[in-house]
């Protein structure tokens, strides 16, 4: 498995992007600014994705981290955090930060376990920024919870 930073002239891997966000227009917003790295496999297989996108000078948001559903839980969300904490480093930052819907209960349980900690809520957010209802394990995603760790 290769983790390498999307090249200009590649195009986005917007079916892994949407998995973790279904806005389009929010994915190219932020793929403007942010640095979007994609896990292949040795057959050249796009399976993973993630986006650091730059908050200040000390910390960086992992805004977009997906895993093609016929790979997942087999390690390689593990492995995307760990290179997401490698290149935050060698960038500098001292800090990376995620966050997710409250309705996420895998992911809310997958970054405590990489070592990220609960820092905040974000109140409404899902209803004040997507037009259409965000339903996740039978619970409406509504609020964003804000996680964070050092590095």
């Amino acid at each position: 498995m290769k983790i390498n930073l999307l090249s200009q002239n590649e195009a986005a891997p917007m079916d892994l992007l949407l998995l973790a966000d279904p806005s389009e227009e929010k994915i190219k917003n932020y793929l403007q600014n942010g640095h979007c790295y994609i896990a292949k496999t040795n057959n050249g297989q796009s399976v993973g994705v993630y986006v650091l996108y730059p908050n200040d000078a000390s910390s960086l948001e992992l805004i977009n981290i997906a895993i093609d559903e016929t790979h997942q839980n087999q390690g390689i969300g593990k492995l995307l955090i760990e290179d997401a904490i490698k290149r935050a480093k060698d960038m500098g930052y001292r800090k990376l930060e995620v966050g997710t819907g409250n309705s996420s209960i895998d992911q809310l349980a997958f970054y405590q376990k990489c070592g990220f900690r609960i820092r905040g809520v974000d109140q409404g957010y899902f209803l004040k920024h997507y037009d259409e209802a965000i339903f996740e394990n039978g619970i409406q995603c509504m609020d964003m919870v804000r996680l964070s760790r050092e590095i």
